[in-house]
């Protein structure tokens, strides 16, 4: 049995009121020396509200205790809550109300794919740098926080945290209220939110809100502006703009839970496995999993993809794309496209997944345009092509039937499978069959000198990242595109 299973039973036992005097010092002796267990004790038993109660004098045997074996119960409960109470505001330390002793302003909860740290290492004020992975903290006032390698920073108290380079994302109850980012160009102050910040390699800083509010103080003078839900801010010395929220550039403290389960069941080896098998498979065209030395020519950032220490490719700005070359302009009747994708935002005209060169030119026909529309669908766009009347597009293309996720902010699976001669294009979104559309004109596919991202300033803005892009020479079955994707995913 695990240390944290022996945890969640002990507090099962104490809410419930039967647990005896020698579980209690089990429990009191994991509190006193397991901060993250301390944590989500307080979270559980939700401590300010408890000890409201006690300081205004609240009988524990009539409240919510309706017959009298609840109002037993209930008395059985009283002296242990108010004893464990007690000994985490004087024992322990008060965790609410003043910081940690000795300099120890944060424990790290998980530290996943960091070599630099361990789980439950304790943060003081040094300078800490992560190349690469992901590192949980949990602040002595309760501030959840997840950093994002590459990354530089210090603690220069519990609640104020220097940010150099990095990419931060915030959960802040209100025991933790005020606490602060500072960046080489301004500072963020939380007022009790969940909140992003984004330093770049050049100092340059983004604050982005998801809920709540923050203040956005620039260095040197600038105008301080309170963010609220969905507002987004570059911090600039002297100054600021406004900046389109970007959702899915963080990821946040609940969704750490999810990626470490899926780590813990071996979904990396098995992607990797995955991968390796389709490396052999004769119709391969293209898989570009990022992680060569040698990268593809464009303007694009190089951040972390699904599984920590690893790559993918980012594109944030308008001209942003990566260039490639595949498919050495042949046909292809059958074709497959599949990627990881993780949108940053939606509401853009197109954002090009990929989108060969040419697009237009009457004398190629078949030229290939994949992307996610405005009405957040998948498009599949053959130059030439035309859907058959009553199917799901605009009347021209054929598109996915319903949006993707609405989790906008996470990983998803993005696939396509076309056949010229069937006249069919289906579309699968994680993994399940999402739509099969019927072409009245089809065209083998013609690919070549290819783009992900921009295909100009104005309608091709793609914005977020891509991984593990695949093309294959073939239509992968219902069962292939399934397995694709249960191989690949980095949630459990």
């Amino acid at each position: 049995m695990t240390p944290h299973s022996t945890f969640h039973e002990l507090v099962q036992r104490y809410l419930e009121g039967q647990i005896s005097h020698d579980e209690m010092d089990r429990l009191n002796n994991l509190l006193r020396h397991d901060p993250v267990m301390r944590e989500r004790f307080i979270e559980s038993m939700n401590l300010e509200s408890g000890l409201s109660d006690l300081i205004a004098g609240t009988d524990f045997s009539r409240r919510n205790a309706p017959d009298h074996r609840s109002r037993r119960k209930a008395r059985a409960f009283a002296p242990w809550f108010i004893a464990v109470s007690l000994f985490l505001v004087f024992a322990i330390g008060g965790i609410f109300w003043r910081q940690i002793p000795s300099g120890i302003y944060a424990v790290v909860k998980s530290a996943t794919g960091v070599n630099e740290m361990t789980n439950l290492t304790h943060i003081n004020g040094d300078w800490h740098e992560i190349v690469a992975g992901t590192l949980e903290l949990v602040t002595d006032r309760g501030a959840h926080v997840v950093i994002e390698a590459p990354a530089r920073f210090r603690f220069e108290s519990a609640q104020r945290l220097r940010l150099v380079t990095g990419r931060l994302a915030a959960d802040v109850p209100p025991s933790a209220k005020k606490f602060t980012v500072v960046t080489p160009t301004g500072e963020v102050v939380d007022l009790g939110t969940k909140f992003g910040v984004d330093v770049s390699q050049n100092g340059e800083s983004e604050v982005h809100v998801f809920q709540g509010e923050v203040i956005a103080q620039p260095s040197k003078g600038g105008t301080r502006q309170n963010l609220y839900d969905g507002d987004a801010f570059l911090l600039r010395a002297g100054a600021g703009e406004t900046r389109e929220l970007r959702s899915a550039a963080f990821i946040r403290p609940d969704e750490v839970a999810a990626l470490h389960a899926a780590l813990k069941a071996g979904q990396p080896s098995r992607s990797g496995t995955a991968l390796e098998k389709l490396r052999t498979d004769p119709d391969l065209i293209a898989l570009l999993d990022f992680e060569s030395e040698e990268n593809n020519p464009g303007v694009y950032n190089l951040v972390q993809g699904r599984w920590p220490g690893s790559r993918a490719p980012e594109f944030m700005n308008v001209g942003d794309h990566m260039k490639l070359n595949v498919g050495e302009g042949r046909e292809w009747p059958q074709l497959t496209l599949a990627a990881w994708v993780r949108l940053d935002r939606f509401g853009e005209p197109y954002q090009s997944l990929l989108h060969t060169n040419g697009w237009k030119s009457p004398e190629i026909l078949g030229q290939v345009h994949w992307m996610v529309t405005n009405n957040r669908t998948m498009r599949f766009a053959l130059f030439g092509n035309q859907i058959a009347p009553g199917q799901t597009g605009d009347h021209i293309y054929s598109d996915s039937a319903t949006p993707i996720s609405q989790e906008a902010h996470r990983w998803v699976h993005l696939a396509t499978v076309y056949d010229s001669d069937q006249k069919i294009a289906r579309f699968y979104l994680d993994g399940k069959l999402n739509n099969e559309a019927r072409q009245e004109i089809a065209y083998p596919a013609r690919l070549g000198p290819a783009q992900i991202g921009n295909w100009n300033n104005h309608d091709r803005k793609l914005s977020g990242r891509i991984d593990e892009l695949i093309l294959l020479g073939r239509t992968m079955s219902d069962e292939e595109i399934r397995a694709l994707y249960d191989a690949g995913n980095p949630y459990r």
